[in-house]
């Protein structure tokens, strides 16, 4: 359990000073942080505003109820008067949870491993908040649900309060049953906390090909269902790898003591391919999907977490990075289907050319089909920390400058001015990850593949017979080395008996 929190200074100031002056009588965010559970201790950043809702209204606001209060201590022993009644302003807080936890879906996908959507904060007047600590612990769970958090079971309500001024922190955990007694008071101070932080690059490449099955009978056939089945693949093959740090081995319960940027590669174990196994299966093979790129990570650790942890944080942020490229696939393909409803009248067995690639049914393909997941880009953020985002092939950085705006509330300079410094957004992956799918069987594929790798413009054909008569020649030669050697052996042996 997270027994004290350490928050920003310097970024924490900036918020209460923004608050202070805007006149507000009340907000809600989310607060970017890490929660470490090695350390009992969580580590706040920043505090995002949650924007306005698609309507221009604020996602928080103050209600007002009247409260009609009974004294029946006023009704005297023998007395036919009725008790007396008074009636008071109750003030409390309405959030719309949908809208906040949508908030913290996006900005999500925004951060890079090591920092988390940790909780929210509130912006009201102390009367307000006590009147509201039930709605407030559902909205901490609607952003927990939202944007979860890997084996961790709480989060942060931060309570900034303006009438008296003070900040207090709460840490809630997440029951099934949630009620305000799942708030428990923790230990906050401000301090600097990016300054303690070290920093880890990883580059993680992967090429994957799986076969499709014709009529298995399997409730995965869509091309989006397939490939969240094969991230959590790539997922149990990313937890069991061992990682090199700078060119050295990693010693998973020591701490990192140097500076700087630290370059990670992982080593990933022998494992056994499931596409191997398709000759073993009865089933037949009808195409193959083929999925391969490469993800840039970046992952943050404080100084006095263990380098295992920033490993962790890693092999999360790039299974949470292929994730998210993919939802925005889907996101998009969905927009795209309830904006035009497809009444062609064909039959629902066959597949309409305007159906996304995410959404076809590999089973029933009758031709290639490929699709460019998004790019992801690194902006700079806060005291020599990135954040991320997503840019389609037909996009172009003025996208990422708008999401930076509207959700992380980032003053980014436009990509048109002279003196704009757009170099520091780093375009580390220069290719974007693709996805093809055939309906050429695998062995097809697969030899298709290998032939392309190993010709480069020789003819197959002629290659395989040189090869064919050089190793049978190869083979014949080794041959006559051994009886040769055999004979001298022998020769050999008997002119040592004869002299003997």
């Amino acid at each position: 359990m997270v027994k004290g929190v350490v928050g920003e200074e310097t970024q924490l100031k900036l918020a209460e000073d923004r608050l202070s002056q805007s006149s507000l009588p009340s907000q809600v965010g989310l607060v970017i942080g890490k929660l470490s559970s090695s350390l009992d201790r969580g580590f706040v950043f920043d505090l995002i505003p949650t924007p306005f809702n698609d309507d221009g209204e604020p996602a928080c606001s103050i209600i007002e109820s009247s409260v009609i209060s009974r004294d029946d201590n006023s009704k005297k022993k023998g007395s036919s008067s009725k008790p007396k009644s008074s009636q008071s302003r109750v003030s409390s807080l309405s959030i719309d949870k949908d809208w906040v936890a949508e908030h913290a879906r996006q900005v999500s996908r925004m951060l890079l491993g090591g920092m988390k959507v940790v909780g929210i904060y509130i912006w009201v007047n102390e009367s307000s908040f006590k009147n509201s600590t039930m709605i407030l612990c559902q909205i901490v769970k609607g952003v927990a649900e939202a944007a979860p958090l890997t084996d961790c079971d709480e989060r942060l309500l931060i309570h900034i309060s303006y009438s008296p001024r003070r900040w207090t922190c709460r840490n809630c955990t997440l029951d099934s049953n949630i009620t305000s007694g799942s708030l428990h008071p923790c230990d906050f101070k401000m301090g600097r906390v990016f300054t303690s932080l070290q920093k880890f690059r990883c580059t993680y490449n992967f090429d994957v090909r799986l076969p499709v099955f014709r009529g298995n009978g399997s409730n995965m056939r869509r091309v989006a269902d397939i490939l969240r089945c094969e991230i959590l693949s790539q997922a149990k093959e990313l937890k069991g790898a061992k990682a090199l740090i700078d060119g050295k081995l990693v010693i998973m319960d020591e701490q990192c003591v140097l500076d700087g940027l630290h370059e990670v590669e992982f080593l990933l174990p022998f494992m056994q391919d499931t596409s191997v196994e398709v000759c073993s299966q009865k089933e037949v093979v009808v195409g193959v999907l083929s999925f391969s790129g490469s993800v840039c990570s970046f992952a943050y650790l404080n100084s006095k977490e263990p380098i295992s942890q920033a490993l962790a944080d890693l092999k999360g942020d790039i299974i949470t990075s292929l994730q998210s490229r993919l939802d925005i696939i889907c996101d998009e393909a969905d927009r795209d289907s309830d904006m035009t409803a497809d009444v062609d009248g064909e039959s629902g067995h066959q597949i309409s050319t305007k159906t996304p690639v995410s959404q076809l049914d590999l089973q029933l393909l009758r031709k290639q089909c490929s699709l460019s997941f998004p790019r992801r880009v690194f902006v700079p953020w806060l005291e020599g920390t990135y954040i991320c985002d997503y840019i389609q092939p037909s996009e172009t950085l003025e996208v990422v400058k708008d999401h930076c705006v509207e959700l992380m509330s980032m003053e980014v300079p436009s990509t048109t001015d002279a003196d704009a410094d757009t170099s520091k957004i780093l375009e580390l992956e220069t290719e974007a990850a693709t996805l093809t799918t055939t309906n050429k069987s695998f062995w097809e594929n697969t030899t298709t593949n290998t032939t392309a790798t190993t010709s480069r413009g020789v003819d197959n054909d002629r290659r395989v017979s040189t090869n064919k008569k050089s190793t049978g020649f190869n083979a014949m030669a080794a041959v006559l080395v051994l009886l040769f050697a055999v004979l001298v052996g022998m020769l050999l042996l008997h002119l040592k008996r004869r002299a003997s």
